[in-house]
């Protein structure tokens, strides 16, 4: 299995995650981070460093969110890694506790 990143991390974009991965698996989009599944060895360790809770275990994501997994794998080819901590989106705090962002995400 491997981690998924959600809707949640959308126009927020907090890379707290990327300092913890010891595999640089995250990959950076214009306002999104993705998980590569294939980089991705399931230790868990950027679950409690998600100021959001964007980030779950494949097999814990919500049916309303079962499309990121898919979203995640696609991304993942095309952006580039990801493997040090930036400052998050100038109005993350704005957008950090909305939902249903799909239509907000920039590829």
């Amino acid at each position: 299995m491997t981690h998924v990143v959600t809707e949640a991390c959308i126009r927020c974009k907090y890379t707290d995650c990327v300092d913890v991965c010891p595999v640089d698996c995250f990959r950076e989009g214009p306002n999104f981070l993705s998980i590569d599944p294939d980089e991705c060895i399931d230790c868990a360790v950027c679950i409690p460093e998600c100021p959001v809770n964007a980030i779950l275990p494949e097999e814990d994501v919500p049916a309303d969110q079962q499309h990121m997994i898919k979203i995640n794998a696609d991304l993942s080819k095309g952006w580039p890694s990801i493997t040090k901590r930036k400052a998050p989106l100038p109005d993350a705090d704005e957008w950090k506790d909305k939902t249903g962002k799909l239509s907000e995400l920039k590829k």
